[in-house]
Parts: structure tokens; sequence; C-alpha cells
């Protein structure tokens, strides 16, 4: 019997709610047996196999058995060196291989548009970030990836860093020379670090990019719950490195990762893995017909424009559209939100959908979603978007004041319009998707102004800032 085709941990959950057990152990709610009786026909199946470290359910912190077996497959799967199960989101695996990488003073290369969780790890390691600014992509409106050329100059400039730490693809699907920079950074034994989020599918094959695994990364963090059939939280992490600690990254996941894990999330993982592993060139040819379609569908709506990938590379499973109506993506996501479609994020320009990766056989209501889209947007004038945005951010930049000295200085609010050449005393976080506009400790040029002012005219959702939306800001005060 093929290995992949096994779910340890999943049968073993199983067979222990099969035998009925009595419980005298967390959690609290005893196999849903306590519980309220409205929600038992939602939780009490889902709550019989929310079970703690019993007698062979074995213990993700310590794995001797089926979590250990269950994360061996995934190491197979992936063909690296170690894999870990992930209960905390990739967020906990930013941090966990961000701390085994470097520690306080280190230099570490960073790119620009990288996740909210990749800054915390630096300010909790007291690193000293080097950001490297990616490409704007003109026809998307959205920034995209690193250019090998930034990455060979950063390395000349900073021949002693640390990590070298990379988005791939960025949240719309958008890829780049991931492998030539791998191969740079190692000519130069700088380990690289890949927050591959969006991209634990990618190993089913092409159209599909290859995976920051295949490419030679040294740990790589993927969300499965946003492409894979795993549930919210659930992700991996994968090692496989001489230049990064594998002790390190396993002590750090004992720090970060709950010391109560969700059985349900790691089973969830289990299935993913399984589900991934028996996906199939049938499996394949039928995804790629079926969004070929629903793509060509929503081509014949006028009001919209279907961005295609540059070099026709990048995600599948991500598809962008652009107004061509004169409505924002905020305004057209609230359309398609009327007509119960509700989009991954939206953007000043864009609205992004993320589709499911469905095998031969399975059904998913396309035609239903296209024919909707068609409705909430039919009628609306063209008004095509020919704004050209001009970004003039320094390629290779630093923090003006380094995460270790901020608390040398005070904090203070002022109007967003004066804050042009202060250093900003909060992160402000465009939210989807989770990349940071802004960077405590980093000086507001007139391109982040212009791009916040963009962002609140056109409606944007923020995290990281309490009154942004109220024209208001907080800057480092050194007076």
């Amino acid at each position: 019997m093929n290995s992949q085709l096994k779910t340890p941990l999943f049968q073993a959950l199983q067979d222990h709610a099969n035998k009925q057990p009595i419980s005298f152990h967390v959690p609290g709610h005893k196999q849903g047996l306590i519980n309220k009786p409205e929600a038992n026909a939602v939780f009490k199946q889902l709550l019989q196999i929310d079970a703690t470290e019993l007698s062979g359910l074995d213990d993700l912190h310590a794995p001797e058995d089926v979590i250990l077996e269950a994360e061996t497959l995934l190491a197979e799967l992936y063909q690296t060196e170690k894999s870990f199960f992930l209960v905390n989101g990739s967020t906990v695996g930013n941090l966990a291989m961000i701390m085994a990488a470097c520690g306080e003073d280190d230099l570490v290369l960073v790119q620009r548009n990288c996740h909210k969780s990749v800054l915390n790890a630096l300010k909790l390691a007291k690193a000293r970030p080097v950001f490297l600014e990616p490409e704007y992509n003109q026809n998307w409106k959205a920034a995209g990836g690193i250019k090998l050329e930034t990455v060979k100059e950063a390395i000349n400039h900073y021949p002693n860093a640390k990590a070298i730490i990379l988005t791939y693809p960025n949240y719309y699907g958008l890829v780049y020379d991931l492998e030539g920079i791998i191969t740079e950074a190692h000519l130069h034994h700088i380990p690289i670090l890949v927050d591959e989020a969006h991209g634990p599918h990618f190993i089913v094959g092409g159209p599909f990019p290859a995976s920051a695994t295949q490419m030679g990364a040294d740990i790589v963090v993927q969300s499965a719950h946003k492409t894979l059939p795993a549930m919210t939280m659930g992700s991996f992490l994968h090692i496989k490195s001489q230049l990064v600690n594998l002790n390190k990254v396993k002590e750090y996941l004992g720090m970060f990762q709950s010391s109560s894990p969700s059985y349900p999330i790691m089973a969830s993982l289990d299935i993913a893995r399984n589900y991934l592993a028996a996906y199939d060139e049938k499996d394949l040819s039928y995804l790629l017909t079926t969004i070929t379609h629903f793509k060509e569908e929503l081509s014949k709506i006028p009001a919209i424009n279907v961005l295609d990938f540059p070099n026709n590379q990048g995600d599948s499973l991500k598809i962008t559209i652009q107004s061509r109506c004169g409505l924002s993506g905020f305004e057209l996501q609230n359309k398609l939100e009327e007509q119960s479609i509700y989009p991954e994020l939206a953007d000043p320009y864009n609205v992004l959908l993320i589709l499911p990766l469905i095998k031969a056989g399975q059904s998913y209501p396309f035609e239903a979603a296209a024919e909707k889209i068609k409705q909430a947007l039919i009628g609306l004038p063209i008004q095509e978007l020919k704004e050209n945005i001009h970004h003039e951010e320094k390629k290779i930049s630093h923090l003006a004041i380094p995460y270790k000295n901020m608390n040398r200085f005070t904090e203070k609010e002022v109007p967003i319009e004066e804050a042009l050449n202060l250093v900003c005393a909060e992160t402000v976080i465009p939210y989807p998707p989770g990349i940071p506009l802004l960077l405590k400790g980093e000086t507001i040029t007139i391109d982040k102004l212009n791009q916040l002012n963009r962002l609140l005219q056109s409606g944007a959702r923020f995290q990281g800032s309490s009154s942004v939306k109220e024209g208001r800001i907080m800057i480092f005060s050194t007076t």
C-alpha cells in the first residue's frame, strides 16, 4: 500500500472515538457530551476527535507515534529533511524560522511586502532588517516580487547577512525568480527563509509554479488552510538546510506553539497532506479546464477585466478582477457581497478570488457564481482605469530607528498631512492582506503618504493603527 494514502493521526482519533471513551481529562466538553443542545448539531461529531495527549494519540511537542508518522509522511511528500504540523497558523512558523536563523543585531535582508508576522519576529529577535523593495506591476496596481539584481546588490553591500526572508507567491499569486535568488544566496552561504503561505499546492505540478521546497529554500512555511482542505490555522513548516539549525527551529516551535494543540486541526493537516498526495494528472486537467471556463465567463462581463499573469506564470487558483466601471475594488467587493459572493480581499483597484483545488468529478458552483457576478455588475458604465502609479522607493532601505532603540523615543499623534519625512511610530496594515504599508520605525515618504491616502479614500480597512481612519498617525518625537 502507498503510505501516502494513509492518514495515521486521523485514523487514531477515529479509533479512539469509536471506543466510546469516558473522559476524565481535558477538554471540558467531554467528547461533546457537555454542550449547549442547540450547538450539538454543529459541534458534537467534531468534538469527538477534539482530544488531548492520551495514550495512542501522541504529543505534538514530543512526537513518537501517530503524529510523528503523519509528519514523516508530510516530509516525504515535500521531500524535506523534516516537516512539522503547525496549529497556530503560518504566523508561528514565521516566528520560529526567523528566531532560529537570527539574533540581536544580526543583519537580515527582508522583502518589503512581507506579512506582519515577519516583522513581529524581527522585532522579537531585535534583528536589523534591511528591506528589499519589490517591483511594482502597473497592470495589476500591486507590488510583486524581488528582482535577482536587487538581491545581488544587497548581498554585495551586506555580505554578512544572516538570512534572506522572502514571500512567494504574493497574495495575488504573482511569482518571480526565486530559484535564481536561492542559488545566489547559497553561493554566499546565506539561508533563504520563505513565507509560502499561499503555495502549499504548488507541488502538484505545472502550470503551477514550483514550490520553494522544490527550489532549495532552507525553511518554507505554508498555510495549508488557504488552498488545501485543512482547518483554519492549520499550517506546515518544512526544513532542508545545512545553514539553519534544526534543533533551534524545534526549540522555538516549542515556545511559540500552544502547549494544548488542537487535534482536529492536526487531523485536518493529515487529511490535507493525503488529499494532495493523491492529486493526479486527471485531477489537474479537470481543475485547469474548469478554471479556464470560469475565467472565460468572467471575461464576458464588461464591467471588469480578468487579469493575466505576466508570462503566464502564477498561481492558477487566484483570479484577480479589476474594475473597468469607475468603482473601486472595495465597491466592487460590496456589489458582489450583495449577491452572496464573498471574495478573499479587495484593494483600491482589484478584487481577488481564491478558487478550490478540486479533483476530477468534484463540483463547485462556478457557473452560479459567474451568473451572480454578472448580475451584480450589470449595467455599470465602462470607464477604463488609466492611472499610472509612480513608485520611487529606494530598492534597499533601513529603519530610521532600529527596533532596540525605539523605547528611547516618545510618541505623539499628528495629522497625516503633517507626517511627511517624520518617523512612523506604529505599523499601518491594510487588512487583508496583512502586508504593512508603513512600518514602525521607518521614515514616512511622499510615496507612502500617497498610497495611504488612496487606501483611505477607497475605503480600506486597517490593523495596527487606532486613528489612521480619522486622519491621524503616530510618529516618534525627537524633541
